[in-house]
């Protein structure tokens, strides 16, 4: 990709458990050598952004799925690892990632 990607970490109030999953994303995008913007948001307010990328609970993913080429849901706000793979599969897909 020829620009910063822009990717959000969202929950339901887009306090905590956001703000836990933007620094895992940040952590697993870093690991990749992706260079991107992780935000943290709530649900309402990620409906007026234009992401490349949303990392979120399948209860929230759900009602955004449709706001941007890559929608991640995750179940562990902890694994790095896990949401790394996640990413490099789906990048690779969008022709992101080589």
């Amino acid at each position: 990709m020829d620009r910063r990607l822009e990717v959000l970490a969202v929950c339901g109030v887009g306090m905590g458990s956001s703000l836990m999953l933007k620094m895992t994303a940040e952590d697993a995008l870093g690991a990749l050598g992706v260079d991107a913007r992780v935000e943290n948001t709530d649900v309402s307010s990620a409906r007026g952004m234009s992401p490349d990328v949303v990392i979120g609970q399948g209860m929230h993913t759900g009602e955004i799925a449709d706001l941007a080429p890559v929608v991640i849901t995750i179940s562990d706000f902890l694994d790095k690892d896990g949401l790394a793979a996640q990413l490099k599969e789906r990048l690779t897909e969008q022709g992101w990632m080589p």
